[in-house]
């Protein structure tokens, strides 16, 4: 009775071994009932598909082939994947790019409140990303006719004489209200006069 035992393993082994897949990882035969995993015509032991990063069995977990390895989806994104320049993490899919470096478009915000700029008219300063509007009560020159910024978004023209500026429609006498766009005027205090206000005095 152990003899036939060992003939019929015997003959089973044979079998296995002509007809049966071989482990491309340990060279070992894939014996019929036992869990496998194939890929590219190749056949693998569950345990022996191994991440080639942290040489941990993928299992039935997903998983990302790069030319002869292959790597669990968390060790592809850690190795290969670009990193976020603000939270570090890996930036997978989507993101935005600024000043040539990935952000994901969560953490591509104004520099001052915090608003995401994703899709999103902004402007920067010292490298910094910031809204229209916070860049506007940040950093513009604010009119000395209006008070309000002058950005030059959208076309915008301004006249600049000493330290004041002016949104070009904003640019007029202050008595009269002529515009001295393209025209000479004479400054008196904080006022600007066109010629013929100026003469009046």
């Amino acid at each position: 009775m152990r003899t036939g035992t060992t003939t019929s393993c015997s003959g089973n082994t044979c079998y296995c071994h002509e007809f049966s897949s071989q482990c491309v990882a340990c060279q070992q035969v894939v014996m019929p009932g036992s869990r496998k995993l194939e890929y590219g015509g190749q056949t693998w032991h569950e345990h022996c598909f191994l991440c080639s990063s942290c040489q941990q069995p993928i299992g039935s977990r997903s998983f990302i082939p790069d030319q002869r390895d292959y790597y669990c989806v968390p060790c592809y994104e850690s190795k290969f994947a670009p990193h976020c320049t603000s939270c570090k993490k890996s930036l997978t899919k989507g993101g935005v790019t600024y000043r040539d470096e990935p952000w994901h478009k969560e953490c591509f915000v104004c520099t001052g409140c915090r608003a995401p700029l994703a899709g999103q008219q902004f402007t920067s300063q010292e490298e910094q990303p910031y809204c229209l509007k916070c860049f506007r009560s940040l950093y513009a020159k604010k009119c000395s006719g209006c008070t309000k910024p002058i950005t030059g978004f959208g076309g915008g023209k301004y006249v600049s004489f000493e330290e004041r500026h002016w949104h070009q429609h904003c640019f007029s006498c202050s008595r009269c209200a002529t515009s001295l766009v393209g025209k000479g005027f004479i400054p008196e205090n904080d006022q600007v006069l066109c010629r013929d206000c100026a003469t009046s005095l």
